[in-house]
């Protein structure tokens, strides 16, 4: 099979078919299209059983994350190019790695660099992005497709208020370790968790993580009750400044307990629910295509 664009068209504002249509026939490559949740991971997964070396996920995060899972799945991690078309309403993974456009994107699946990045797994499932627990998870599930193509990225913060007013204060036990093997660097409880792998969560400047470090950034929402959790969703997001309520680390692996349950955890956008997590990385394990704006050491 010629190499793959897997698209997802109801992506972001769900306009971008017939462009990515356009640039894949030009280019030479095979469209395969989702039908509904969880189908770019069975495309991914075939076209490389048919042997396809290149795989680009056209869509946003959830997307990525769905064809990085079934290249995984085919056992196929080393011998595979991920490439990434931004349809999606944030498109975080490929702003960090120098992608800004459909067209753009094809142009660097020609002839870009490759670049081998970290991967992060919660328990055995891969992620590439993000991992988010707690407050921010409940308002991810909450946003449904019309809120994301009417207010863009704000409709999480939307979603985000309106949850907290019902938030039952979620307690999780978090240990993280500058190395597995070794005692944790810091034990607590916090109610929310936002875990990036090629994604920072500072208040104001550049959200790009260092995906080829083998580390975690993580912030960590304190538990300080309801009222402290709404300001922190206000200063954090509205006024991108610093907060009391929120503590900041990067380390090489993280275990979460829920105390109360399982919870909802986002993995790039896709929905789990888990009492018990461990994060772990496995280093530069994943191969893409970046473009030239890609910064392999961000500030």
């Amino acid at each position: 099979m010629p190499d793959t664009v897997v698209l997802n068209p109801e992506s972001g504002t769900g306009s971008h078919g017939p462009a990515v249509r356009t640039l894949a026939a030009n280019y030479g490559y095979t469209v395969r299209e989702t039908q509904r949740p969880g189908d770019a991971v069975d495309l991914a997964a075939a076209a490389v059983e048919a042997g396809a070396e290149f795989v680009a996920a056209a869509g946003g995060d959830g997307t990525l994350n769905e064809v990085v899972r079934g290249i995984e799945a085919a056992d196929a991690l080393d011998s595979v190019t991920v490439g990434i078309v931004p349809c999606g309403t944030g498109n975080n993974v490929a702003a960090n790695l120098g992608i800004t456009g459909i067209e753009q994107a094809f142009s660097v699946f020609e002839r870009g660099e490759r670049r081998w990045v970290d991967l992060a797994f919660a328990d055995d499932r891969p992620f590439v992005n993000s991992c988010v627990g707690g407050l921010t998870a409940e308002a991810s599930a909450a946003t449904s497709v019309a809120q994301k193509r009417r207010f863009g990225t704000a409709a999480y913060l939307l979603s985000t208020l309106r949850t907290v007013r019902n938030f039952d204060s979620l307690r999780v036990t978090v240990e993280m370790y500058d190395d597995p093997d070794t005692a944790p660097v810091w034990t607590g409880k916090a109610v929310g968790l936002l875990i990036g792998n090629a994604r920072r969560f500072p208040p104001s400047g550049s959200e790009q993580a260092n995906v080829e470090d083998g580390r975690f950034d993580v912030t960590l929402v304190t538990d300080r009750g309801s009222v402290g959790l709404l300001k922190t969703a206000t200063a954090e997001r509205l006024f991108n400044r610093e907060s009391q309520w929120t503590a900041r680390y990067t380390v090489a692996a993280i275990d979460i307990s829920v105390d109360d349950g399982p919870v909802a955890f986002s993995l790039d956008g896709e929905i789990i629910h888990r009492s018990r997590l461990a994060l772990r990385i496995r280093p530069r394990a994943l191969r893409v295509a970046v473009g030239e704006r890609y910064e392999p050491t961000p500030p």
